[in-house]
């Protein structure tokens, strides 16, 4: 047995024999024409097929995954007929006398080297769709589509990467899974592949293409990203097993799905879902959350070589805001500092760093940094419904440092002429027993409350989350804990306010009878305890 390691884009087990989708090799050379015009009429032919290939393949997409995601294809169609594409094209083949392919292929090679180049990952990712464009164009000149891709029975594809075209086009009946040695994260084959339930691993590296050959049995473990070749008899038990407890919550889904977050005696929750990243919406709507209650935004640091920029941000908090279709959707300021370290912020060494330099302590002392992430969120705010919320808060002064800098972008958007929601909603975290104790001065300043389990227990037990020494001494269900909970719901309520938990004691399922007597209006958890909790939920009787 070998076993590969990638990074998972979409979770799930797979069982069955592999197949390595290798498309045509086109080998182009460069031939000298004395007839340019004709070159320049085969171009035009080629690119009239691909447009036509395109539309269909849309369509396709469109059934299948949604016009959000299919929309790369009309964004492909756009580009074959984008004009300093297609005027490198034609130079190309004017001043030097070429063959059509040729000039293609190094349009395509200069293109796709300008994007690589770039600094924004969106933007790497599309030299990706240049060299689909090019090489659809170069296969309509040879006359071979290249578009099918069947199988007679369900396998795995394996591959050295896959275009989004070659994606959309696998029949979702006979593909158990795919593999490729390649490919990026922000790709849209990675998008649609989570769109489309398969489970996929990008990035295995081309020694796994080496070394597997058509027919081999595997097991794709879309969930950590593994993938076992000739599996042993454990290693393919344990994986059955892991696949059976899949399917049961699959089946638990298809019978919660569409179904209230009520009790048995008519009280209503709302359940939402926490994630760190875009990657992680198709989970969300996977598992039918009514919201985003925490889009923790410091992966969009911690993920980056240097300060993500206005525009950067505005864009990924745009595209959660988009498909998420109007439901709530809170983002929390960036948490950096204690265990979330981030070597370009220059912050110093401390003994004691979860009580030290973080959070919105960072923020109001360097507010440049505070300042542009707020732009982008009001700036997103006109594409969907956006809630704020701010980590880390110990006091009035705080917050009222941090409304008027609100205020501040706000105005200052508006005299740009951006548009931006009327309807933010403001909120802070509850994670500090300062924060409980004065929610009663606290909740008349914003809408909404959420509270951080994790960090409350750190601090009110004085037990460091990072120390397994200390776990014994941990009790997540301390009175006191609770009680800071419970005052905190009481002070919201009492001013208007309406309070969620975003910690993990929002999945804890022993605990959510005692919430929704506190009054919790909302439980944001991981978005696989979603159904979890609903079920949990339907089975309360409040009345009692």
């Amino acid at each position: 047995m070998k076993k590969y390691t990638g990074r998972s884009v979409y979770g799930g087990i797979a069982i069955g024999r592999i197949t390595v989708f290798k498309r045509q090799e086109i080998f182009v050379k460069r031939t000298h024409v004395a007839d340019t015009e004709h070159e320049l009429q085969r171009v035009e032919a080629a690119k009239e097929q691909a447009l036509g290939q395109l539309r269909a393949v849309y369509e396709k997409a469109l059934r299948e995954v949604g016009e959000t995601n299919a929309q790369i294809f009309e964004i492909h169609m756009m580009m074959l007929e984008d004009e300093d594409y297609n005027e490198s094209i034609r130079n190309i083949i004017e001043s030097q006398s070429v063959n059509a392919e040729y000039a293609i292929a190094a349009t395509s090679d200069n293109f796709t080297e300008m994007f690589s180049s770039m600094e924004d990952a969106y933007m790497q990712a599309r030299a990706a769709d240049v060299c689909d464009i090019s090489n659809r164009m170069l296969r309509n000149l040879h006359t071979d589509s290249g578009e099918q891709m069947m199988h007679d029975e369900k396998v795995i594809i394996c591959a050295d990467d896959l275009a989004p075209s070659e994606t959309v086009l696998l029949d979702k009946e006979k593909v158990l899974a795919f593999v490729t040695a390649h490919g990026s994260s922000n790709s849209h084959t990675a998008i649609l592949a989570r769109n489309m339930n398969i489970p996929a691993i990008i990035g295995v590296g081309d020694t796994f293409m080496k070394e597997i050959n058509n027919g081999d049995e595997a097991i794709v473990d879309g969930f950590t990203g593994e993938i076992f070749i000739n599996p042993d008899t454990e290693t393919l038990q344990q994986l059955l097993e892991k696949q059976r407890s899949d399917e049961k919550k699959k089946k638990l889904l298809q019978e919660l799905k569409g179904k209230e977050n009520v009790t048995l005696d008519g009280t209503q929750i709302n359940i939402y879902a926490n994630i760190g990243s875009v990657e992680n919406i198709g989970a969300v709507l996977l598992n039918d959350a009514g919201g985003i209650g925490l889009f923790r935004s410091e992966f969009l640091y911690l993920e980056s070589k240097d300060f993500p920029t206005e525009e950067q941000q505005f864009a990924v908090y745009k595209k959660v805001l988009e498909s998420m279709a109007g439901k709530k959707v809170i983002i929390r300021t960036m948490d950096i500092g204690a265990d979330k370290q981030v070597d370009y912020f220059g912050l110093k060494k401390e003994e004691n760093p979860a009580m030290g330099y973080r959070a919105i302590r960072i923020c109001l002392t360097r507010p440049e940094i505070f300042r542009t992430q707020l732009r982008a969120l009001y700036r997103a705010s006109a594409y969907g419904n956006l809630g704020i919320m701010f980590p880390m808060i110990t006091s009035t002064a705080e917050l009222q440092q941090i409304l008027e800098i609100c205020d501040t972008v706000r105005s200052e958007l508006r005299g740009e002429g951006a548009e931006i929601s009327e309807t933010v909603e403001l909120g802070v975290m509850i994670e500090t027993p300062a924060a409980a104790i004065i929610s009663d001065l606290l909740a008349p300043m914003v809408d909404f409350f959420s509270v951080g389990t994790n960090d409350l227990t750190q601090y009110t037990l004085a037990c460091d989350r990072q120390n397994p020494e200390i776990e014994p001494f941990c009790d997540t269900h301390h009175e006191a804990i609770l009680r800071l909970i419970s005052m905190s719901a009481e002070n919201a309520h009492k001013h208007g306010a309406w309070i969620g938990i975003c910690g993990e004691l929002a999945a804890d399922t022993s605990l959510t009878e005692t919430f929704l007597r506190m009054g919790i209006d909302e439980l944001s958890v991981s978005p696989s305890f979603v159904l979890k909790v609903r079920e949990t939920v339907r089975g309360i009787d409040l009345s009692e």
